[in-house]
């Protein structure tokens, strides 16, 4: 059995992977979409992975960054 240290290095490297394959394809759209993913993602990230769901939570944060980005981009415009 993995130490509960262990755990949680790996849990962290798996948030980590899932934020950057999300983010990779908004990075070429533009630079609010993508913060707006990143922050979203590691912020989604991390509440999923204290509910077991860090893969899901790191996807829903993207997608409400992204929006939530968008929105403020077009509020300046």
């Amino acid at each position: 059995m993995r130490s509960k240290i262990l755990q949680i290095k790996i849990l962290q490297t798996k948030i980590l992977l899932v934020a950057a394959l999300v983010a990779a394809p908004l990075l070429a759209a533009g630079g609010a979409e993508a913060k707006g993913c990143l922050k979203g993602a590691a912020v989604g990230g991390a509440a999923g992975a204290a509910a077991g769901h860090g893969k899901a939570g790191a996807a829903a944060g993207c997608a409400i960054g992204h929006h939530n980005a968008n929105k403020a981009n077009q509020g300046q415009k």
